[in-house]
């Protein structure tokens, strides 16, 4: 066993509270040396990272109900004490989710942090889906957490019916940041931007997972100082495919079917990107691209599009 709640080198430095995620889950949260948080904004690749990073901890190819091995402490739809159960049973060395900014969350000496970006406007469309899909009973679930909440005291309207409008509202409403700005990409983007420099962070993006995956996961083994046999490696790759997921989406997501119409086959949708060009308004693309110069540097704004192979390594970027 790992030592228990290793030193503090800073607390987050603010609270986000959003209609599904909550940053009080951090708080106390008993953590090990050698854990590992994967924090994204969501629909960037989180689940694809804790398949990831899940095969590189197991040494295994083999499915692994995904929900139950990476537990979320800032997951509001689920009872801290439940979480904090989960992740405090498990012996191998964990690897927690997290929807949060880096400034958000406390840092410990030892733990190793990812963050997985991608291009926004791919983020947005594949949210989309995502919120499409919900079940009835999820949509009362967080519909009941919204409304106690006395930050908000309404529902928002959770099921969206088309990609333009719900991009729009992403851009201007509370679709990005679930009501919270704290919560938002922009926000998102910059807080992991502007710690890139971290040794115990890395920075992956989505689009580089999906160009070179055997080099990304080898540079992922690196970080965290997982050394896996050579005769291992094309099984674990292959397993990290789309296709092997999709195909693998009952094992890996088990009770999906709570939350999204079709399960884990609908939540793990098509894992492509730029399916928002013949979709999204104009003035709204034009209006992402203002946001997108106003609020990011040319470093992370050519990050965030293109990703470290068709740019450079954030590290070295200079703003």
């Amino acid at each position: 066993m790992q030592q228990m709640n290793p030193p503090l080198v800073r607390p987050a430095t603010r609270p986000v509270r959003s209609w599904v995620f909550d940053s009080a889950g951090w708080d106390g949260f008993p953590l090990r040396r050698d854990d590992i948080v994967i924090s994204t904004y969501p629909k960037c690749g989180t689940t694809w990272m804790q398949r990831i990073v899940g095969m590189l901890v197991f040494g295994s190819a083999a499915p692994f109900p995904v929900q139950d091995s990476s537990p979320w402490p800032d997951f509001r739809l689920v009872p801290l004490e439940a979480t904090t159960a989960l992740a405090e049973g498990q012996a191998h060395r964990r690897f927690l989710k997290s929807h949060l900014p880096f400034d958000a969350l406390p840092v410990h000496e030892g733990i190793k942090y990812i963050h997985v970006a991608r291009d926004g406007r791919d983020a947005a469309m594949s949210f989309f889906n995502h919120k499409a899909n919900y079940t009835a009973e999820a949509v009362e679930l967080i519909g009941g957490i919204v409304e106690s909440d006395p930050k908000f005291g309404h529902v928002p309207r959770l099921v969206p019916t088309d990609p333009a409008a719900h991009f729009h509202d992403w851009l201007v409403g509370d679709e990005d940041a679930l009501g919270d700005p704290g919560a938002s990409f922009f926000t998102m983007e910059k807080s992991f931007w502007e710690a890139r420099h971290d040794p115990n962070l890395l920075l992956v993006h989505y689009n580089d997972l999906k160009a070179d995956r055997m080099g990304e996961m080898r540079r992922i083994a690196d970080f965290l100082d997982i050394a896996i046999p050579d005769d291992l490696w094309p099984d674990l790759v292959a397993a990290a495919g789309f296709d092997a997921m999709k195909a693998a989406a009952d094992a890996l997501l088990p009770a999906a079917g709570d939350i999204w119409e079709g399960g884990g086959r609908t939540f793990l949708h098509k894992g492509t990107n730029g399916r928002w060009r013949d979709l999204y308004a104009a003035p709204d693309l034009a209006l992402y691209d203002a946001r997108v110069a106003a609020e990011f540097t040319p470093g992370l704004a050519a990050w965030v599009e293109k990703g470290r192979l068709a740019t450079s390594d954030p590290r070295a970027a200079p703003d």
